[in-house]
């Protein structure tokens, strides 16, 4: 058969990873049409390498055959791979078991994920704090302080690392010695906005940088709207601090709200237009929040770092290296090898030992080899 979209291809199909993200990598293709590749494939790498016409029997129109044939001539995906992992990023695809489980069910989940830090199974229980980037001291305290109040909890703080409340709650979450996972419009290797590189990294050594767009992806207007529904995806539900009526904020609950999660806001001055739109969320049924209580009480929240640190303030260490870590261990995350140092232990016994405290409740990770002690509250 004469197959004029189907040029010169290798023989070995990619696996499944590889070819999940050349996939992604074409506009239009998504979760759907990826489920559809899948169905008719047995191999998921043999979509990659299909003829036209199978592709056309896998349910692609022209338009799309023609895009990914064009890019499939232009594209090594092991070169993809390895320019992926020079930018300081690692990928996540819809195949992948590490794939945040609460993404895969809105409606249109990235077929790739792009991190700058690390995904912990804790973060799972993240809520997302949003607002303007003209956000007032008195928008900035709040968000601050519920973002600290979360964190304390071991609640995950979610948001996009804009200007305003955005940074505030990143800021919130890392001081309070919690996590926090920014959401970019960018690649996770361009800043934006760049005065936020500092806190960018600070949040990819305790929390995720994460986008579904390429490293490389400069922070175009019509990523920002998309990356909205990725911010409330992540989490069980949004709070919006303070927001003008017309916002991406606003826009960020209205995405929560028809993904079924708990959207709440904070009220503000009633002459204050950074405020209205937080108004209307309330008329409109949002949950009211004066502090983090209001919201631990509707998402029903019984699993708390309050009552864990109860349990940890009886709790007895085991043995003498448990003692030690215990005593070098504080609010602040500290690295296993600095631990290692200062209780003059091998770093098997330090991590071994700090598995240990963590089942127990007495320890927990932070990030990358970072620990620190669940104190009483």
């Amino acid at each position: 058969m004469n197959d004029s979209l189907n040029p010169a291809l290798p023989q070995r199909p990619p696996d499944a990873r590889l070819a999940c993200l050349g996939l992604s990598l074409v506009s239009g293709i998504g979760p759907r049409r990826l489920e559809r590749l899948r169905q008719y494939f047995d191999n998921i790498g043999d979509a990659w390498l299909a003829s036209d016409f199978q592709l056309e029997q896998a349910g692609l129109n022209l338009r799309l055959r023609r895009r990914l044939v064009t890019l499939r001539r232009e594209l090594d995906l092991e070169r993809e791979v390895e320019r992926i992992s020079a930018s300081g990023a690692e990928f996540l695809t819809l195949l992948d078991d590490g794939y945040p489980a609460a993404l895969r069910n809105i409606a249109d989940p990235p077929l790739t994920l792009y991190i700058r830090g690390q995904l912990l199974p804790e973060d799972r229980h993240a809520l997302g704090i949003v607002g303007t980037r003209k956000a007032t001291d008195y928008g900035r305290d709040v968000a601050e302080r519920l973002a600290q109040d979360l964190a304390r909890q071991g609640i995950t703080v979610t948001s996009g690392l804009a200007y305003g409340i955005d940074a505030a709650a990143h800021r919130g979450a890392l001081k309070a010695g919690g996590r926090t996972l920014a959401v970019l419009g960018s690649g996770v290797d361009v800043i934006y906005p760049a005065n936020h590189r500092h806190l960018a990294q600070e949040i990819s050594q305790h929390g995720t940088l994460i986008s579904e767009y390429p490293p490389g992806t400069l922070p175009e207007g019509r990523n920002f709207p998309r990356r909205n529904r990725l911010i409330s995806g992540l989490s069980l539900g949004i709070v919006v601090v303070q927001a003008p009526l017309s916002s991406g904020a606003i826009i960020t609950a209205n995405i929560a709200g028809e993904q079924g999660k708990d959207v709440f806001a904070v009220p503000g001055n009633i002459l204050e237009p950074a405020s209205a739109g937080c108004h209307r969320l309330i008329q409109d049924g949002a949950k009211l929040v004066t502090d983090v209580a209001d919201i631990l009480d509707e998402l029903n929240v019984t699993w708390t770092r309050v009552e864990t640190a109860a349990v940890a303030s009886q709790a007895v260490p085991a043995n003498a290296s448990e003692a030690s870590l215990l005593g070098s261990l504080g609010a602040e995350p500290t690295h296993v090898d600095d631990l290692a140092r200062r209780c003059q232990l091998p770093v098997a016994t330090v991590s071994s030992t700090l598995t240990i405290l963590e089942l127990r409740g007495l320890a927990r990770k932070v990030g990358p080899m970072q620990y620190s002690r669940i104190l009483p509250v």
